[in-house]
């Protein structure tokens, strides 16, 4: 009798605790990816796996208010869910048409007690991807609310390794070098910018980031003792404050995994646009990528002639005839000797004096003749600005800037991304479309796949890049490696691309003015491939370009694509990336230190014959880094091209379909 006791108390118990603990799952269209959502009297949670096995467990969810903690006591509303399978037009990136198809699940959760506040939590799980997102409906009683905390966690299980960035606080420019090592040794208690990637034993891939931050603070992640934790970025001037919403409905930006058997695959997803909204922009035909240079790299050299480099119509001509002779589309301006082109009393190197003005350009530039020889020319300009005294004047310096032909505006040093600081950019977005005016965001946060409903987001930079060669030796082919599996999978990345005078590691020299590169010319070509940029810079000087072997690719590489494919990806190692323009394809290829050769698969071609412009490093290019090899002939579908890859080599590909 005792033993029958204890057996249905047993059961009675496993049945209390089933009743208690609440699990709603959804699963990818392929069924591979699985999302369980946790709903138990202490807490809510979620786990993520890919076919069984887990990636994620035991994640808590939740906020912590100004008026207490929502993530416990909750019962669960009436569930929906629904397949969505769709696809969508990009004005530009990485695809023409993309595909949104995952199942999605909405659960409503709402407090048992007072105050009784309704969350709900959405859930769209992709075959690539999984991503969820907290959506604050209208209700009695709850119109507006002050967030402290985010309570998300994002528990990875196995140890995988772990290759990310560390960042020193909340103000910065979102530029470091990246840390490849194990999960388990991730140091604590120090900010992790995103996207970061993971790397399983059984070749397979995670990276996490988020998508359509909009009117919310920007998310890090962190880790301690309990977990790998998300932190939101605090309002400027204080610690606690997080985010304040003040009016119902309203949404977080979705926290994503993007998830693959194999590195490329995370390149390949279009998962991060397809959560942010449809375009916005009514008329878009004014919106293409653009061709640029970019002078301050270089140090606005010009040749040893009767006129001298600066702040001064002479220099900006010689390099709008440059552009002009080239077909390239604009001549960026920024100033000279760190001395912005239009008024500022003060300017001190990434700050503004209390009096710039970004509407009264400085008297001896004499813009008014610049633009009209640009106009002359069919050149359009390219600003840099710095974006505080740009926004005190946001609609009266947009009208002006498209009066004199101005194309798009490189915005700098913005260095945080708190919920202010993401609303100022949407409406600098918004005011610059109303002007056919494109955005180039430096000094910035990542992308968040906003380039959907603003196509006029052109790059952002958020990475450490070549702008460090005038200064430091931190950027080489070790680093630039890294940015496809980290970085570029949240979007466009500014690169500062383009510069013509390599010299391998050991012979590197600091240059402040003309500077110097690390990798072989091949390598520097292929980037323009590998990064997803529709803002093709050309950073150095035209004595750099011209009659040089290879600078017609940085005259003819597309800014758009219409296809992606990811033929070989090894972290730490190598990517080739191949992009279709209407019939063509451009393959780009990058190396690290090792000598190693690829061989390149056609299989991805249409029937028919393609001549083949091949790109690769030269027999001797480890002494001799700019030396190329180019060759032509004609391939077809299936036909394998080795490519041979120097020490900090490259290689590219250009197919043009003949038949």
């Amino acid at each position: 009798m005792r033993k029958l006791f204890i057996f249905f108390s047993a059961v009675l118990l496993c049945f209390s605790s089933a009743m208690a603990q609440k699990r709603i799952s959804v699963t990818s269209p392929d069924k591979h990816i699985k999302f369980t959502l946790q709903v138990s009297p202490d807490e809510l949670s979620y786990d993520v796996s890919y076919k069984k096995q887990p990636l994620v467990s035991k994640s808590q969810l939740g906020f912590e208010f100004d008026n207490g903690t929502f993530s416990s006591n909750l019962k669960v509303g009436k569930i929906s869910r629904k397949e969505i399978d769709e696809t969508y037009e990009l004005v530009v990136g990485k695809v023409r048409i993309a595909r949104n198809h995952c199942n999605e699940l909405i659960v409503p959760l709402t407090e048992k007690s007072s105050p009784k506040r309704t969350i709900h939590l959405v859930a769209r799980v992709f075959n690539d991807g999984v991503a969820f997102r907290y959506e604050f409906p209208e209700q009695d009683g709850w119109n507006s609310c002050v967030i402290y905390d985010e309570k998300t966690q994002f528990n990875l299980q196995n140890n995988p390794k772990a290759l990310l960035m560390y960042l020193p606080g909340y103000i910065n420019s979102h530029e470091a070098l990246y840390d490849h090592v194990d999960y388990n040794a991730v140091k604590e208690n120090t900010l992790i910018e995103m996207p970061a990637t993971f790397h399983y034993g059984n070749d397979l891939f995670v990276s996490i980031t988020e998508a359509a931050i909009r009117d919310f603070a920007g998310l890090y992640l962190i880790k301690d003792k309990s977990g790998m934790n998300a932190r939101l970025t605090p309002k400027l001037g204080q610690e606690k404050i997080k985010v304040e919403i003040d009016e119902f409905p309203h949404c977080s930006p979705w926290r994503v995994y993007l998830i693959s058997d194999h590195a490329g695959g995370l390149l390949e997803s279009n998962v991060i646009t397809s959560l942010n909204e449809p375009c916005k922009i009514k008329d878009t035909s004014w919106i293409k990528p653009c061709r640029t240079t970019f002078t301050w790299w270089n140090g606005n050299v010009v040749p040893d002639t009767t006129f001298s480099p600066g702040n001064n119509f002479d220099t900006n001509k010689y390099y709008i005839d440059f552009a002009a002779r080239h077909g390239l589309d604009a001549h960026g301006i920024y100033g000279y000797a760190e001395t912005p082109w239009y008024y500022d009393d003060n300017f001190n190197f990434g700050w503004a004096g209390p009096n710039a003005d970004v509407t009264k350009p400085i008297p001896c530039l004499n813009m008014p003749r610049i633009a009209e020889y640009a106009k002359s020319k069919g050149v359009g300009l390219h600003l840099w600005v710095h974006w505080r005294p740009l926004y005190d004047k946001l609609e009266e310096a947009f009208t002006l800037y498209e009066q004199w032909g101005v194309k798009g505006l490189m915005v700098d040093f913005m260095d945080r991304n708190d919920q202010e600081m993401m609303r100022i950019q949407e409406e600098i977005l918004a005011c610059a479309a109303k002007h056919h005016l494109f955005i180039q965001f430096h000094g910035a946060s990542k992308p968040s796949g906003l380039v959907r409903t603003y196509p006029n987001e052109f790059t952002r930079e958020g990475t450490l890049n070549y702008e460090q060669c005038k200064w430091a030796n931190m950027v080489n082919a070790d680093h630039d490696i890294n940015i496809p599996f980290t970085r570029m999978l949240a979007g466009s990345a500014d690169y500062h691309l383009g510069g013509f005078h390599a010299q391998n590691r050991e012979d590197f020299k600091i240059q402040y003015v003309n500077p110097n590169v690390m990798s072989t010319r091949c390598h520097m070509l292929a980037m323009y491939v590998v990064l997803e940029n529709h803002l093709t810079s050309l950073c150095d000087t035209p004595m750099a370009y011209e009659g040089q072997p290879g600078f017609e690719v940085l005259c003819t590489v597309p800014g758009t694509w219409d296809e992606i494919k990811v033929p070989h990806a090894e972290i730490g190692k190598y990517v080739t990336v191949a992009r279709r323009s209407g019939s063509d394809w451009w393959i780009g290829t990058l190396n690290t230190r090792s000598p190693r050769t690829l061989e390149l698969s056609l299989d991805f071609l249409e029937e028919g014959n393609y001549e083949a412009t091949i790109y690769t490093d030269a027999d001797d290019a480890a002494e001799n880094p700019n030396h190329l090899k180019k060759e032509i002939k004609t391939v077809t579908k299936g036909d394998i091209i080795p490519l041979p890859l120097a020490s900090d080599g490259g290689a590219v590909v250009h197919l043009t379909k003949v038949n």
